[in-house]
């Protein structure tokens, strides 16, 4: 053991507390920076310094030199900071020399390459609306639509519509007796020309009358429209309050029936949750009679409709399809998401036995040879199941892949509405019984009253908004927009206003309204060559107490190859004389 450390543990009064060592090692950094003012360099400063006689040089402990940091790193940062800006100043140098000396090879090697062709213009630009129709690969040379004086009807209900123009547009700051005698000629169906009545015919009453609709039932905790909203809560209804609506609702969807037939409404609509139906009286989009529209359907709604012997067509199917649909008057099943409508398999045996072609009969017997000439090959019988159940599947299969679209929509004409009428009002599969609505009967629309009905206003707001460097008055109109509203308001426009456009936004459950209108027209000038005139004037005629005026009457009665659109967007300029729309 070291002799130091033994006589330290024989004498704990040699021991040192932390203070005192910590005391020592600040002592000797304090001699130690002593030490090294005492042997640094005289400097040559040129300040007043303290000397003797005899002795040559500068006193070392001169007060007017500054005191050093005994702690700072002992070199000077003052030499390197001047090697930092000359090797900048060099790379600076080096790049201008480079830039300098570079050739128009070099910069060639390193450009993109350059097309064969010129680019040419990918947008089509429309010079009278002003705006990009859409991205094309070159100009296109087709030319443009020529203006119409009659603006087409949209059979699909609008959840929005905006309106565009330089001008103020009537409807803003409605005074008192405006919005009385708007309210007024709507519910009593008085003409916006007639004067007669000592009402208001100003173009903001007129305006304010085009905002107001019928709905049944009306529940102002639930949006009944449209029926998948999320804005409806979970409250359920009591078993009391499901019968009062459903007999309600009876009444006022017969009341409103008997209307359509009497031609002293139009037309109105039937919303439920899984399917939207159209009833428009005789006459209006050229059919001489009462009828029905019904989108979307699936092959267990058909299924359906067949059982209670209601003849009805696929105007959207294609012809093939449809006409196999048509042979096929009963369906072995029912497709999985059938909806509302479910039959069981014994319902579906039933439907067999219902024809709605003749050809049926021939259809059977080719059957049974198929199965004899199979029993004369010697097949067994269980084979000749299993093809028969493998061909079923098929073609229902293929019956299904068009359920829930466009193309399943289906047209009732005739004495069929009435058989068509009676099994909506007696389906208890009409009123769904899960969900957010359960328990709440569909929602009808219309535009004249009827028993039982609402009376429901359009949310109008109306704001300035700048567009390519000028001012244009936006008013836009929200909720439950019917077929009748636009060429209402146009009409109403075009006397006051020199030009106008409008955008809207069509409900998609709708949409095979006007699909379905439009190529019954079509199918109709195929057979007759064109519409009479004269039937046009005897229809508009008919419905003369409809409740609508005579200028949109005419519109819903044409008949013609652009008498019904889809409309998402309308100009009108007055100068070229008519309405352009997309």
């Amino acid at each position: 053991m070291d002799p130091n450390t033994s006589g330290m543990l024989s004498n704990p009064g040699q021991w040192k507390r932390p203070d005192e060592i910590l005391r020592l090692q600040r002592l000797k950094q304090k001699q130690k920076a002593l030490q090294a003012r005492l042997q640094r360099p005289s400097s040559t400063d040129s300040r007043t310094t303290f000397s003797t006689p005899g002795e040559s040089g500068q006193d070392p402990f001169a007060g007017s030199q500054k005191r050093k940091n005994p702690f700072s790193r002992n070199d000077d940062s003052t030499a390197k900071k001047q090697k930092q800006l000359e090797a900048d100043l060099v790379n600076d140098e080096s790049i201008f020399e480079l830039l300098s000396k570079s050739t128009p090879k070099e910069v060639l090697a390193i450009d993109a390459p350059v097309p064969a062709k010129p680019l040419e213009p990918r947008f089509h630009i429309d010079p009278q609306q002003q705006l990009i129709v859409s991205p094309m690969p070159e100009v296109s040379t087709e030319p443009l639509p020529k203006p119409s004086k009659y603006l087409p009807i949209d059979w699909s209900i609008k959840s929005r519509m905006r309106l565009l123009c330089k001008t103020s547009i009537p409807g803003n700051n409605l005074r008192t007796n405006q919005e009385a005698s708007g309210l007024t000629s709507f519910v009593r169906c008085i003409g916006i020309k007639d004067s007669s009545a000592g009402l208001d015919i100003s173009p903001g009453a007129r305006f304010y009358q085009s905002t107001l609709y019928w709905q049944h039932p009306h529940l102002p905790w639930l949006t009944l429209f449209p029926r998948n909203s999320k804005n409806n809560n979970g409250i359920v209804l009591g078993e009391p309050e499901r019968a009062a609506l459903a007999k309600e609702w009876a009444i006022s969807f017969r009341n409103l029936f008997q209307l359509v037939r009497a031609r002293q409404c139009p037309y109105f609509y039937v919303c439920a949750n899984s399917f939207t139906v159209l009833f428009r009286a005789a006459g209006i989009g050229g059919r001489v009679e009462t009828h029905a529209l019904l989108t979307p359907t699936s092959r267990g709604m058909r299924a359906a409709l067949r059982q209670e012997d209601i003849e009805f067509s696929l105007p959207l199917k294609k012809s093939q399809d449809q006409k196999q649909d048509l042979n096929r008057s009963g369906e072995s099943g029912i497709c999985v998401n059938n909806g509302s409508f479910s039959n069981s398999s014994e319902e579906q045996s039933t439907n067999t036995q219902i024809d709605e072609d003749p050809d049926r009969d021939d259809e059977d017997d080719d059957d049974m040879e198929e199965e004899k000439w199979l029993e004369s090959l010697g097949v067994a019988a269980e084979e000749i199941k299993k093809i028969n159940y493998n061909q079923a599947k098929k073609l229902q299969n293929r019956e299904c892949d068009e359920d829930y679209s466009d193309q399943s929509t289906v047209l009732i004409e005739g004495v069929e509405c009435q058989a068509f009428f009676n099994f909506l009002l007696n389906a208890k599969s009409t009123t769904t019984k899960v969900g957010r609505l359960a328990g709440v009967p569909p929602t009808l629309l219309a535009p004249v009253s009827f028993v039982g009905a609402s009376l429901r206003t359009l949310t109008t707001r109306s704001s300035k908004i700048r567009m390519e460097g000028e001012d244009y008055h936006s008013t836009e109109l929200q909720g439950v927009i019917l077929p009748h509203v636009l060429p209402y308001l146009c009409g109403l426009l075009t006397e006051t206003k020199d030009n106008f456009s409008s955008t809207l936004a069509s409900v998609p459950s709708t949409t095979a309204f006007c699909r379905v209108s439009q190529k019954l027209i079509d199918d109709a000038d195929k057979e007759n060559a064109a519409t009479a005139i004269g039937d046009q004037v005897l229809w508009k005629e008919n419905l003369s107490d409809s409740g609508l005026s005579e200028h949109i009457l005419e519109t819903m009665c044409r008949a013609s190859k652009d008498s019904v659109k889809d409309l998402e967007r309308m100009v009108y300029n007055k100068d070229s004389g008519g309405y352009t729309w997309s």
